[in-house]
């Protein structure tokens, strides 16, 4: 099935999108980790089936010198040894923040307390906002039908300097 709206070919939809680029910055060249950035943002992609940001965050991570082995494994992270605590803690807040719905706490006082041990204050906006930020992306590109595959690392940030 093709995308059912082009939302880079509409005017409204491209001022947005350029907003919302403009956020996505702030957290790019925040203190957070940009490995731990793609591994949340792929981790949300992939439990809303977001086809296109699981694309766009493989890609994005691998370019940026990610393994194979972490990038297959991020689904399935609790069942893994390949992430370190900090990613635990990063990948779980994404898990219960994207899943707010399934749990009538939302993001849990243990998931919440093993951020602050990893985290300091900066990251830890960084990373709320990551997160918040990739499942609105997903929402996006679900509801129009986008779909993955076609990404290339680095047309984002192509695509902002455009």
């Amino acid at each position: 099935m093709d995308a059912r709206f082009n939302l880079f070919e509409n005017k409204i939809a491209a001022k947005f999108a350029k907003r919302f680029a403009g956020a996505a910055l702030v957290i790019q060249d925040s203190p957070l980790p940009k490995s731990t950035q793609e591994l949340v943002s792929l981790r949300a992609s992939q439990i809303n089936g977001c086809g296109h940001c699981v694309d766009m965050h493989v890609k994005e991570a691998a370019a940026a010198g990610e393994s194979a082995v972490r990038l297959h494994l991020v689904a399935a992270w609790r069942e893994s040894t390949v992430f370190n605590e900090a990613e635990q803690a990063a990948l779980a807040l994404a898990e219960e923040g994207t899943r707010l719905a399934d749990a009538h706490q939302g993001v849990s006082d243990e998931t919440w307390a093993q951020v602050r041990k990893h985290y300091d204050d900066d990251q830890i906006a960084a990373l709320v906002a990551q997160v918040a930020l990739i499942n609105a992306a997903n929402r996006l590109a679900v509801i129009v039908h986008q779909k993955g595959g076609s990404y290339e690392a680095g047309m984002f940030t192509a695509a902002l300097d455009a």
